[in-house]
């Protein structure tokens, strides 16, 4: 009944995916002699030599070494534990204007401290309203309503993986849709992926000068709108323990190792231009629940109040959950490898200072001029 039902659903692969050839490599194979056996329709890995591998039995065969099952197995992952992503504390985002800070609420003079105009996020405890909105901070000081509560943090989550995948995957960071080729000429099949879907990628090619990435049998989507995670359970030269992370700048992705074997995966925001994250090997030095983030220059201020789970590796530079981002998949940080709330806590109660942090851009567009990598980050 299995096999009858593996031959049925492969004649509907063939008939609804005809140019299902044109997708990979065909694997050649050699006219059987006369009587020759044809293979029963299942995948054959190694390849068989009793049989001849032709129709359902090839495709099965070709679509299993790409790692593909029909029916496609989910992915060997589950979410973490959304209480992860809770934070005890309110943020305020101040207007990008000189902010007093007042001893109590609806004070007048010159206050007992002020912010400059910049990128600033404070918490607060409590608020009140005198005439108009003040927030009271953690220190004890008010300030006045110019700006906005922050009321949506990103509950976005990565993956925790039961055993290692046989192939790479990815998020949509984008909506994007399915075509039936590589390219932009390719035809749409219907399909599509939401903002942090995931998928599995089986193959990758080259059209239009952009990468293209197979997810099924005539199924590809636009390589640029993906974060994908390349599957690599073999430490870089030099660390010295079978535990690491890896960040890839290239993909904007995060991988956590242990034992040889992938336990989290997730998408980050890393360091732009000029602030790069910058490539190299490091390891955890510091973790602290909760930091306080800033820089003195006023032509690019800021301050960043009790930023959760924050793990430094290089200088100033840190793994750390960031509450002021909701999207994550492409560069955009001060240097620091910025994660959502849940992943950065997910990461923080794993990793133990002395961990590796290996970081690296397979494009070679992040430079590694150490005279480049000075100053705060965030």
């Amino acid at each position: 009944m299995k096999k009858a039902f593996l031959f049925f659903f492969v004649l509907i692969l063939i008939l609804q995916f005809p140019a299902y050839a044109n997708a990979q490599e065909a694997v050649p194979s050699s006219e059987p002699s006369s009587g020759g056996i044809v293979c029963e329709p299942l995948a054959y890995l190694p390849e068989p030599t009793d049989c001849e591998l032709l129709g359902p039995s090839q495709i099965l065969t070709d679509l299993a070494r790409l790692g593909m099952t029909l029916p496609p197995r989910p992915l060997p992952a589950s979410k973490p534990d959304p209480a992860l992503t809770q934070l005890p504390y309110y943020y305020f985002k101040l207007a990008d204007e000189y902010v007093q800070v007042y001893s109590a609420p609806g004070g007048s003079g010159p206050g007992t401290q002020q912010f400059p105009p910049g990128f600033i996020y404070v918490s607060y405890i409590d608020w009140v309203n005198q005439n108009r909105i003040y927030y009271l901070m953690q220190n004890g000081g008010w300030i006045p309503g110019n700006g906005a509560k922050v009321s949506e943090i990103s509950i976005f989550q990565g993956l925790e993986f039961h055993t290692t995948p046989r192939t790479s995957f990815g998020w949509a960071f984008e909506q994007i849709p399915v075509v039936s080729a590589p390219g932009y000429a390719a035809g749409a099949t219907g399909g599509q992926f939401f903002p942090f879907q995931t998928m599995s990628i089986f193959a990758v090619q080259t059209a239009d000068n952009e990468e293209w990435y197979m997810i099924g049998p005539n199924q590809w989507v636009e390589g640029r709108k993906v974060a994908r995670v390349i599957v690599n359970t073999i430490p870089q030269a030099g660390i010295t323990a079978n535990r690491w992370i890896d960040v890839d700048l290239a993909e904007q992705t995060l991988a956590v190792y242990d034992r040889g074997q992938l336990v989290f995966a997730t998408v980050i925001a890393s360091g732009l231009e000029p602030f790069w994250t910058r490539p190299g090997l490091f390891q955890i030095f510091q973790k602290k629940e909760t930091e306080t983030m800033r820089n003195n220059d006023p032509s690019d201020f800021y301050y960043l109040d009790n930023v959760p789970w924050t793990m430094y590796f290089d200088g100033a530079r840190a793994l750390h959950g960031a509450y002021w981002r909701t999207r994550f998949g492409y560069p955009q940080s001060h240097g620091c490898v910025n994660l959502s709330v849940g992943d950065a806590h997910w990461i923080f109660n794993w990793a133990n200072e002395g961990d590796w942090v290996y970081v690296h851009d397979r494009t070679g567009r992040t430079p590694t001029d150490p005279a480049l990598y000075t100053g705060g980050a965030y």
